[in-house]
């Protein structure tokens, strides 16, 4: 009985040293990004490739946006993302897998000037994951069924650890040539053994399903308005119509022609607000022949006319991003 007892509370001393240490880790990210980010917002890149960090002393309005295909971790604050009629929400506790460009409707739903939102985010790189897959040392991946392209999963520690270390390398520049490269290929490697390896593993792996789909996706936000049909993008990644549209939907959570649609209508409203474009010809630059269609699906889309939301633009009323890219 004694001896149990006694290993009931070195047990108990060894989940207490890890819940410390984790804590303090988290505790680290957030000094990092806090003194990384001072006197600036928004989305600001850094001298590592592929990494990026978030700073908002507020909360940010839902945006219409494509999420490139990233990790992303919050240190401070939280964000919804809604994905068709599912939505995402992570905090501190969780990071966030997009492994395909995604249309999203985004928001920071917790930052003030006196706790920020705080995040980094990497981009993915899918000939390092790949090159990691083929690795005879990392155990096997059992990747089941298509997944979704968006998911949320449990921080772990050695994730977070991870993530701290590649932190650092930005205010020791002199280090990141060598140490970066080492560092990304740590946390793709943490990524592929965590909760999110399946996920991942479907997307870097060629024979896949998942991974044809991402080839899809890239060609649809290449040629977004240009006319193309599901047979012709099923062609183009070896697929069956059935088989592709089953795949698709299964990865970005709609159709392939919803998913053109959304493009479209994302880059029209650049076009508008960006650009200073009349409705007329951003429509018909994004594809629509039919400008009354193109009126009703936008309204649809971002519950406004084109021209109603120009108005509102001009008079300074900006709080949607009018951008394309993602909020990492």
């Amino acid at each position: 009985m004694r001896l149990y007892r006694m290993g009931e509370m070195a047990m108990s001393a060894r989940q207490e040293t890890a819940a410390a240490n984790a804590q303090a880790l988290r505790q680290e990210l957030i000094e990092l990004l806090d003194r990384l980010t001072r006197g600036r917002q928004g989305k600001l890149p850094t001298a590592i490739p592929g990494l990026g960090i978030n700073r908002f002393d507020a909360p940010q309005p839902p945006r219409h946006v494509i999420h490139d295909p990233v990790f992303s971790v919050i240190a401070q604050g939280a964000k919804q993302l809604a994905v068709g009629e599912t939505l995402f929400e992570y905090d501190p506790m969780h990071s966030l897998l997009a492994a395909v460009d995604m249309p999203v409707l985004a928001e920071v739903t917790q930052a003030s000037r006196e706790r920020p939102y705080l995040g980094l985010r990497l981009d993915l790189d899918l000939e390092c994951i790949g090159e990691l897959l083929r690795d005879p040392g990392l155990p096997a991946i059992a990747t089941g069924e298509t997944a979704g392209g968006l998911s949320v999963s449990d921080l772990e520690t050695p994730l977070l650890e991870a993530c701290v270390r590649l932190l650092r390398l930005l205010e020791t520049p002199a280090d990141i040539a060598v140490l970066a490269p080492m560092l990304r290929r740590e946390i793709f490697y943490r990524l592929l053994r965590g909760e999110q390896g399946a996920r991942l593993a479907q997307i870097a792996s060629q024979e896949s399903h998942a991974h044809r789909v991402a080839a899809a996706v890239r060609r649809l936000r290449e040629r977004y308005a240009e006319p193309l049909t599901i047979t012709e993008l099923a062609a183009g990644v070896h697929m069956s119509v059935s088989a592709f549209h089953h795949h698709f939907k299964a990865v970005t959570a709609m159709s392939p022609l919803q998913y053109q649609k959304r493009l479209r209508l994302q880059e029209a409203r650049r076009l508008l607000l960006g650009e200073g474009l009349e409705v007329t010809l951003a429509a018909q630059r994004v594809g629509y022949a039919s400008l009354s269609q193109f009126s009703r699906e936008y309204r649809r889309c971002f519950g406004l006319s084109a021209q109603q939301d120009r108005q509102r633009w001009r008079r300074g009323e900006r709080s949607q991003s009018v951008g394309a890219a993602a909020p990492r």
